[in-house]
């Protein structure tokens, strides 16, 4: 996983990481919301997701305190991080400042 992850990450294309855990309840209601982004934004960014339970190497890298967390990466440097839930249309907002 971590060295897949460090690829995905260095990647030119923006990569969306939402990181989660599957007992965190507005973690499930982020599903929904990065289902909709994905629709409205198709490829000019890369939405993954990454479970701090399955994967806590990347988690303390990223020094996660709080899930959902999300982090916008671009060629491996963080652009954008913010924990908590937040809509598509915010989410869209702030992608299209970095595409």
């Amino acid at each position: 996983m971590a060295q897949k992850f460090s690829e995905i990450i260095q990647s030119e294309t923006p990569t969306l990481v939402d990181f989660f855990a599957e007992w965190c309840g507005p973690c499930k209601m982020m599903k929904p919301i990065l289902e909709d982004l994905k629709t409205n934004i198709g490829s000019k960014v890369k939405i993954i997701k990454v479970d701090v339970d399955k994967n806590p190497q990347a988690a303390n890298t990223y020094r996660i305190q709080g899930v959902p967390t999300l982090i916008l990466f671009q060629k491996g440097i963080i652009k954008w991080r913010k924990s908590g839930v937040l809509n598509a249309k915010e989410l869209q907002n702030m992608i299209n400042q970095y595409t």
